[in-house]
C-alpha cells in the first residue's frame, strides 16, 4: 500500500468513527419530526437574553434538527443530564447552559431556532437549553450541538440540533440504556455539590428487591449524608423519585416506585430528623432506566431512588 493510499484509508476510517457516535436516550421515546438542510447556518445562544440582541454565534454546515416526546413525569434536569453527559464524554465543551427563567423566558425561547409546534413543545415556564462544541480530530472544523428540553404535565420533550461540516455530531438517538459500573454512595460534600450542580443525586446504596418497597433496617450512608445536608440547609427542598426494574406492568411499577420513594421519605423524617416540608416523593416506574433490564445486574441498578433539588429558598 502506498503512503497516499494509507493516508486516504486512515482519513476514511477516522470519518467513519466520527459518524459512528450514537447518543442514547435512557428512556422510551417517540420521534416527533425531523429537518435536515445542507449548506445552512444556525444561530447558537452563548448567553441569556437580558436586553437587546441575544448573545450567540452562527455555525455553518449541515444543520440536522430532530425532536422527540418522552412519556412520564421526568423533570427537565432528568431529561437533560444524561444527554449532556454523553456529549461531554464524546469530547464536547459546553458553550452555554440555562433554565427557563435564567435563560430569559419568553424572549430567549423565541430567539432560538427550533422546530415549531407540534414538532416541538416548549413550556415557557419549564425548559432548559444547552449549546456545545468540539473540534474534529482530523482537521480544524468544529461540530456544534444545541439541546432544548421541556415538559408538560405528563410528557417530556427533547429537541436536538446538530451543525457539522459532515453532519457527524450524532448519527442517531436510540432508546437504549447502557449498563454502567456501580457508583459509590456520595459523601456529604458531594451530595450538596451534585444536587446544586446537576439537580439530582441517586441514592445508590439503597437496596430494593424486585416487587418490594421495604428498606432494610440499617443505616444507609447516602440517607445519613442527605439528611445532614438538608438539616444544614433548611432552605433546600427536594423530591424523592422512585424507580423500578421492568418486571411487571407499568401501572403496578409506578405504584411500587411511589411506595419506595415514600419509604425513603419516612426514613429521612423519622430516623434522621429531616423536616417533612423539605421533602416530597413520587415515582416513575421503569420509565427512566439507567441500565439494561435484560440482566440481573441492570435490573438491580434500576431499582433505586433519586433525589431531585426543586427549590432553594
Amino acid at each position: 500500500m502506498t503512503l497516499r493510499a494509507a493516508i486516504v484509508l486512515f482519513a476514511l476510517c477516522a470519518a467513519t468513527a466520527a459518524q459512528a457516535m450514537v447518543m442514547k436516550f435512557p428512556w422510551p421515546m417517540t420521534p416527533l419530526t425531523e429537518r435536515r438542510v445542507e449548506g445552512a447556518s444556525h444561530f447558537l445562544a452563548t448567553g441569556p437574553f437580558i436586553d437587546g440582541p441575544l448573545e450567540g454565534m452562527t455555525a455553518e454546515g449541515i444543520v440536522h434538527q430532530q425532536s422527540w416526546k418522552v412519556p412520564g413525569g421526568l423533570t427537565t434536569i432528568q431529561l437533560l443530564a444524561p444527554l449532556r453527559q454523553q456529549l461531554l464524554d464524546a469530547g464536547f465543551t459546553t458553550l452555554f447552559e440555562c433554565e427557563s427563567k435564567a435563560c430569559g423566558g419568553f424572549d430567549f425561547r423565541f430567539q432560538i431556532d427550533i422546530l415549531p409546534e407540534p414538532g416541538m413543545h416548549v413550556n415557557l415556564g419549564d425548559y432548559r437549553y444547552l449549546s456545545a462544541t468540539r473540534t474534529a480530530d482530523f482537521g480544524n472544523e468544529s461540530d456544534y450541538v444545541s439541546l432544548v428540553v421541556s415538559r408538560s404535565a405528563n410528557t417530556g420533550f427533547v429537541h436536538l440540533t446538530q451543525i457539522g461540516a459532515n453532519g457527524t455530531v450524532a448519527s442517531a438517538l436510540e432508546s437504549a440504556a447502557e449498563q454502567q459500573p456501580d457508583i459509590p454512595a456520595p459523601d456529604l460534600e458531594e451530595v450538596g455539590e451534585r444536587l446544586e450542580l446537576t439537580g439530582h443525586v441517586s441514592l445508590d446504596d439503597l437496596v430494593f428487591r424486585t416487587g418490594s418497597s421495604r428498606l432494610d433496617d440499617e443505616t444507609f450512608t447516602s440517607l445519613a449524608n442527605l439528611a445532614a445536608y438538608l438539616n444544614a440547609r433548611p432552605d433546600r427542598t427536594v423530591v424523592l423519585v422512585g424507580h423500578t426494574d421492568a418486571v411487571g406492568a407499568l401501572n403496578s411499577n409506578i405504584e411500587l416506585s411511589r411506595l419506595r420513594a415514600a419509604a425513603v421519605l419516612e426514613r429521612l423524617v423519622q430516623r434522621h430528623g429531616v423536616a417533612r416540608d423539605q421533602v416530597s416523593s413520587d415515582g416513575v416506574g421503569f420509565l427512566a432506566p439507567r441500565a439494561s433490564n435484560l440482566t440481573d445486574e441492570g435490573r438491580a441498578r434500576n431499582r433505586r431512588v433519586e433525589v431531585i433539588l426543586v427549590a432553594t429558598e
